[in-house]
């Protein structure tokens, strides 16, 4: 397993995390028209099909595919969201759920036996405290939340966690392309999805606000779809497989990072120096993650 990250596979990275931060975006938009869940079932049901008609099957048992989906779509983001309808606001769950960074390492550690090394350590501490100092300004600036809400979130992060581990596992021992895994896992997701959007978002009438979405909510669907979905688990997971857990987890506090940017970009939000803070913090602890000394 390698342990220095390529360049190739570093700009991959910072792709994927930008793609997955920029996801926000699409999930701000789409939140206008649509409920949460029945938003998160569109959006597995769109990564799995058509796809899946064209791209083969992974060769790795269906216990293992279908484990990947339900800890994926149904727990991590059903969890998600239903913690953010419980109380949660949504840009503190974006920040509360990267706690999954320090369960990924310590499930790794003990099931994978993945090298922890005091770098990565020092490493995810020291970006963490940026998340900690960014969390801190939302509830500075109202965000209130519920203990129920809050712990949902947190039990969605260990689901991601989960995910990873059933991904590098399975990629360990049977090497299928990550990309099938998360096309063929996603067929998993949609109807559990949709029976709770049936029961916690109004019955029919959630379904009816779906039926009438705009070109724009439909596009940030598909985009989440492909684009955070497809594209951004299906490489995240074929990192996890060529690096450990250890260096690749902590890329995940950059999510929420992106997240500020593009809103930045894209929805003419502003960034505090409370925020600029706690970005500098989460880019310094990375930086310590990634870089390697060369010995003579």
């Amino acid at each position: 397993m390698r342990t220095r990250l390529s360049g190739r596979d570093f700009a991959l990275l910072l792709l994927v995390v930008a793609v997955l931060g920029y996801s926000f975006v699409l999930i701000k938009v789409a939140l206008r028209e649509a409920p949460p869940l029945a938003l998160v079932a569109l959006r597995f049901l769109f990564a799995a099909v058509p796809a899946c008609f064209f791209v083969p099957r992974p060769r790795i048992p269906w216990p293992a595919v279908a484990g990947y989906g339900l800890a994926l779509g149904v727990f991590q983001f059903g969890l998600l969201f239903v913690g953010m309808q419980l109380g949660m606001p949504a840009g503190l769950s974006s920040l509360v759920i990267q706690v999954q960074v320090f369960f990924t390492m310590i499930l790794a550690a003990v099931f994978l036996h993945d090298p922890v090394r005091r770098r990565n350590v020092v490493a995810t501490l020291v970006a963490t405290s940026g998340v900690v100092v960014l969390a801190i300004y939302k509830v500075a600036t109202g965000a209130a939340t519920t203990l129920i809400g809050f712990m949902l979130v947190i039990l969605a992060a260990l689901s991601w966690s989960i995910g990873n581990i059933i991904a590098k596992r399975a990629a360990g021992e049977h090497a299928p392309d990550m990309f099938s895994l998360v096309i063929w896992s996603s067929l998993v997701a949609p109807l559990p999805l949709a029976a709770l959007s049936y029961l916690l978002e109004g019955g029919i009438k959630a379904w009816h606000a779906v039926a009438h979405m705009s070109v724009l909510a439909w596009a940030c669907v598909l985009g989440m779809s492909y684009g955070a979905t497809v594209f951004g688990f299906g490489s995240w997971n074929r990192l996890l497989h060529r690096y450990p857990m250890s260096l690749i987890a902590p890329f995940a506090l950059l999510i929420p990072v992106s997240g500020l940017a593009s809103g930045v970009l894209f929805l003419d939000e502003s960034i505090a120096p409370m925020q600029a803070l706690g970005i500098a913090l989460v880019l310094v602890g990375l930086v310590i993650n990634v870089w390697q000394p060369r010995r003579t």
